[in-house]
């Protein structure tokens, strides 16, 4: 089967980031022809005027709709694209010169219905999204599981880089109404269709991430919310691992109230844990701030996360009750 890309941007209140992700598209090194679908979800800060510089540069499409939420963007987009298969980005990517060709390459490799890729901080970005990016991406904050390790098991694709080929989005209708964990929520029904799915390392994405510490934390508090319904929902894939975050912060607060009280084995330990956050950050960004800030982005990762986790499990039992 040849492949025909159609790439799926759904955008909300964010016009420069799209001059930005087009202008990526544009410098691509990628000879075969792809179209792209920017889906406007009701912003009041429209970017029609930015698309309609890039109209003559690229097989480009606009399209404007009442707000729904990026996955209902990301299906609309999907339904109105002629290619057979999909690619799908957040507004706040940039697009290394080769990901289109490492997309294609990987695919004809070893074809699977659904890939994910990588994503990594542009030397341009701020101290702050390099460090939220570590936080996001090490192995030891995370384990890798955005990823940057192929020790991770069977890949879950993120919407932020996600591709779909047309086949699978037909079978699975794509994206479910969940806020958040809508991705996750798609690759469980992607392979309980028997879909596969798979990592494409060298189709990675410059990606921006939150701003700020409290954009971070709304955020990754939102990611924890949605962990207990996908466990509800797909009793076989909870695991233990997901109340990490949670014990971890319990376990930090536990850690300095025994230190008051000149107990400080615990404190030690987690101050030996950001140590190694430290290090390991500044040995892969090369950067003093950023190793500092990463510990920061780390702790409130843990903290939106293993919050919003726990928020949910209690929100979810009084409500069956």
């Amino acid at each position: 089967m040849k492949l025909k890309f159609s790439i799926i941007i759904p955008v909300y209140n964010r016009p420069n980031e799209i001059h930005e992700l087009l202008e990526s598209l544009v410098t691509q090194n990628f000879s075969d022809a792809f179209e792209v679908l920017i889906i406007e979800d009701g912003s009041t800060q429209k970017c029609d005027s930015i698309v309609q510089k890039y109209q003559d540069q690229l097989n480009l499409n606009y399209f404007f709709k009442e707000n729904s939420g990026a996955g209902d963007s990301r299906n609309f987009g999907m339904k109105n694209a002629s290619g057979n298969y999909f690619i799908i980005l957040d507004s706040d990517v940039i697009l290394p010169n080769q990901y289109l060709t490492a997309v294609k390459i990987g695919l004809e490799n070893n074809y699977t219905d659904a890939f994910g890729g990588a994503d990594a901080a542009h030397k341009s970005f701020s101290n702050l999204q390099k460090a939220i990016n570590y936080a996001m991406t090490s192995v030891i904050t995370t384990g890798g599981i955005r990823g940057n390790t192929e020790a991770i098991g069977k890949f879950q694709p993120r919407s932020f880089n996600i591709g779909l080929s047309k086949k699978a989005f037909e079978n699975t209708q794509g994206f479910s109404k969940m806020k958040n964990g809508e991705d996750i929520d798609l690759t469980f029904r992607l392979w309980e269709n028997g879909f596969e799915t798979q990592l494409l390392e060298e189709a990675f994405v410059f990606h921006k991430r939150r701003a700020s510490i409290q954009q971070f934390f709304k955020q990754t508090f939102g990611f924890g919310s949605a962990r207990p319904l996908l466990n509800r929902k797909y009793p076989k894939t909870a695991k233990l691992t997901y109340w990490f975050p949670s014990i971890f912060i319990i376990g930090l607060d536990i850690s300095i109230l025994l230190a008051i009280f000149q107990y400080y084995e615990l404190f030690y330990l987690y101050c030996f844990y950001f140590l190694l956050i430290f290090l390991d950050s500044l040995f892969q960004n090369k950067n003093v701030q950023v190793a500092f800030l990463s510990i920061l982005t780390t702790i409130t990762q843990f903290f939106g996360y293993g919050l919003g986790f726990l928020n949910s499990i209690v929100y979810t039992k009084k409500k069956n009750n």
